[in-house]
């Protein structure tokens, strides 16, 4: 059986970077050669999903030998759009996004594949370059992303941006600044 490599712009985005832009506290890694002038993918992580960062300290360890990614904790008061190519609080919490140094955004299973490849694992996710398997890889990923919330005992994504309105961290009912 043959398979196919996907073409996954679908799943990309081209913004201008804001490079005169100074990154946040929050938007700093402190991770060894991950400033702004060396990281090649910034990955956008839940800070408060215990799921999410286990992962997120596993690539941080392996990180420390390459310096390619910049990590940005999203549930960080500190948190900017801005300097995230205006990926909101909202938009960000819905599944991963990375932005590669370019400005790029990817999503779902490309992020993790990009992610992985700058610590050396590649090859975990090598295969979900291919039909059928990208396919079925980012359907399992959308289930997994609906329902994180619910699965790591936290209440629903709803819940989170409302109680951060109410709080007046959201500066109107559509999107969150964090």
């Amino acid at each position: 059986m043959e398979m196919e490599e996907k073409d996954t712009s679908v799943t990309t985005r081209r913004c201008q970077a804001h490079s005169d832009v100074k990154a946040s506290p929050a938007s700093e890694s402190k991770d060894v050669g991950s400033s702004s002038q060396s990281w090649r993918i910034k990955m956008l992580y839940d800070g408060e999903c215990p799921l999410c960062m286990r992962e997120v300290n596993m690539l941080r360890e392996r990180n420390k030998s390459y310096g390619a990614i910049n990590f940005v904790d999203i549930s960080s008061k500190d948190y900017s759009p801005k300097d995230n190519q205006d990926l909101d609080y909202e938009t960000a919490m819905g599944r991963i996004h990375a932005i590669l140094s370019d400005g790029t955004i990817v999503t779902d299973v490309e992020a993790f594949r990009r992610l992985y490849e700058e610590v050396g694992l590649g090859w975990v996710y090598a295969v979900t370059k291919y039909e059928p398997v990208a396919t079925i890889a980012n359907a399992v990923y959308g289930v997994w992303a609906k329902y994180r919330m619910e699965v790591t005992g936290r209440p629903p994504l709803e819940e989170i941006f409302a109680a951060r309105r109410q709080a007046g961290e959201c500066k109107d009912d559509k999107a969150c600044k964090m």
